[in-house]
């Protein structure tokens, strides 16, 4: 019995002392294990840190390539430009202005200002040129027409009985117009239909009815006949030549007489440019032809030239003391933009036929002509009614000496 409690004891004492061993071999290695955390989450922090380092380093390099491209391209858009023709000049700097009105020159002068371009005023009644500014752009040369070729067409599409004041065609989307709306808003699309149902030959023969490929001034020295395609263009067809004036080159003076025939009924006449005060005194209209046939459609060209001022793409030509009637064009060729105007005003006393023709980079097209046009009409309104006030205060100073 004693020996059963001894080996008892025995193995409960030695149970005990592996427990205590076991404590204090645990309690020697805590320290080791807590250092070892410690050097795993330092090595996780400098790993995070290194990982965030080369994503901002990526991110600012992708940030300084993108601006590196931006510069370049902004560079490119600065240094690189289509056009190679200046929008800037002295536009009256060369002209010889003898037998100009010096009224309307001025008033011309002030209208164009620094922009490189040509105005020709011509009294659509008679045909006598009143002024041309720029003489050597409105004379030497020819330009495409681009959208002021569309009141011919429509001219000549009424009087084939392809359309009528009332018809309407489809230009797209939901959208149907008539012949005055798409004169006004310039439609292409609705041109270049008329073009093809009208023929090249057809187009042809009402073309040459209003003077192109010919010179539209008489014995007017340096002057381009311009010239008007034997054939439909190869590029586009007789649509593109109807809506556009492919392959055409129409003067300021041609395109003056043109606008001449359609404000004064029909008539077209050879243009003069007297030069001298006799020439002026000795002056006498010349027909070239009369547009007979044409009469009838006149108002509705006429209705859709006015509609182009008063709604339409030439809106920045209104004058309140002017009814305004006039045709935008918008182009390029040859490394210029051309802006186009063709008008007429008229008020109470006379009638004006103002061409006006930009050439040079973006800022030149339809509208801005218009524009200058437009300040045309109004300046030269101001200088003839200063003109008459100061003629009056001459004429009777006493009158003039009374007012306050």
């Amino acid at each position: 019995m004693l020996k059963k409690i001894a080996t008892l004891a025995l193995a409960v004492f030695s149970l005990l002392g592996m427990d205590l061993y076991s404590a204090q071999t645990s309690g020697s290695t805590d320290q080791p294990s807590t250092t070892k955390i410690t050097r795993k989450a330092s090595a996780h922090r400098r790993t995070r840190t290194k990982r965030r380092a080369r994503a901002q380093a990526k991110t600012t390099q992708v940030a300084s390539a993108q601006t590196t491209r931006l510069r370049r391209r902004r560079a490119r858009r600065r240094f690189w430009n289509p056009w190679r023709i200046t929008s800037f000049a002295d536009p009256g700097a060369d002209d010889n202005p003898a037998g100009d009105d010096p009224l309307i020159r001025q008033a011309a002068i002030d209208a164009l200002g620094r922009w490189n371009g040509s105005m020709v005023v011509v009294d659509p009644n008679n045909g006598r040129i009143l002024s041309m500014v720029n003489q050597r752009l409105a004379m030497t040369s020819g330009f495409t027409p681009c959208s002021t070729f569309k009141p011919v067409v429509a001219l000549a599409a009424l009087k084939e009985g392809i359309i009528t004041p009332g018809t309407k065609l489809y230009v797209g989307g939901r959208l149907r117009l008539g012949v005055t709306d798409a004169l006004a808003h310039s439609n292409n699309t609705f041109f270049h239909k008329l073009g093809e149902m009208l023929g090249f030959q057809r187009l042809a023969f009402y073309a040459h009815q209003f003077g192109l490929g010919e010179k539209a001034g008489y014995d007017i020295p340096g002057e381009s006949p311009g010239h008007f395609p034997s054939e439909p263009p190869k590029e586009g067809g007789v649509g593109y030549l109807a809506y556009y004036g492919q392959d055409m080159q129409v003067t300021t003076l041609q395109a003056a007489a043109i606008i001449s025939a359609i404000a004064n009924g029909g008539t077209l006449y050879q243009l003069q440019y007297p030069r001298t005060p006799q020439e002026v005194a000795e002056f006498k209209p010349i027909v070239r032809r009369r547009l007979t046939g044409l009469e009838p459609y006149l108002p509705e060209v006429r209705e859709g030239l006015a509609a182009a001022v008063l709604y339409g793409t030439a809106r920045l030509a209104y004058d309140p003391q002017m009814q305004i009637y006039g045709k935008t064009g918008t182009c390029s060729e040859d490394g210029a933009r051309l802006g186009w105007f063709v008008s007429y005003g008229m008020d109470q006393r006379t009638q004006y036929v103002v061409v006006v023709l930009l050439r040079g980079g973006r800022m030149m097209f339809g509208p801005h002509a218009a524009e200058i046009a437009g300040k045309f009409y109004h300046g030269l309104l101001e200088k003839e009614g200063s003109a008459t006030q100061a003629s009056q205060a001459v004429a009777s100073p006493t009158s003039s000496a009374r007012m306050p």
